[in-house]
């Protein structure tokens, strides 16, 4: 393989990480983050309490890449923040969907099923961990 190719390669792996990195916006709607200080809060780490989940919805937590959902009364489930359609992020949880605002793609809440394209797949589902009040990365 020649040099111009692996630098090819290299570019184009960084300018996916910078476009994933730079589609979110939290809106103002729905988003909660666990960490105000930029970082990622790691595995293990409080994400957010459970009385902060609505049910029928849900939160996104854009630093994490994680939307945690109660579809029903004490039933939560995470999927990845990341649009299946072009790896924008996520910002919003309303009306019983997972809303990307790059393009119009909707999630249900209860099983990150497409409810409307143009994302071609599920959000994959993510581990969380519920102990009481408590929820955390897995």
């Amino acid at each position: 393989m020649t040099s111009r190719a692996t630098n090819r390669r290299t570019v184009l792996i960084a300018s996916t990480a910078a476009l994933t990195a730079g589609c979110g916006s939290d809106g103002g709607t729905g988003t909660a983050s666990a960490d105000p200080s930029g970082t990622a809060s790691p595995a293990g780490s409080a994400l957010a309490r459970t009385s902060d989940i609505p049910i029928g919805g849900g939160a996104v937590f854009a630093r994490e890449k994680v939307v945690v959902t109660q579809p029903t009364a004490g039933e939560f489930k995470a999927f990845s923040a990341v649009c299946t359609h072009q790896g924008c992020l996520v910002n919003k949880v309303a009306d019983g969907t997972i809303d990307c605002p790059c393009h119009g793609s909707k999630y249900r809440v209860a099983d990150g099923a497409v409810a409307a394209g143009p994302a071609p797949r599920s959000l994959p589902a993510q581990q969380i961990i519920v102990s009481g009040e408590t929820i955390t990365l897995a």
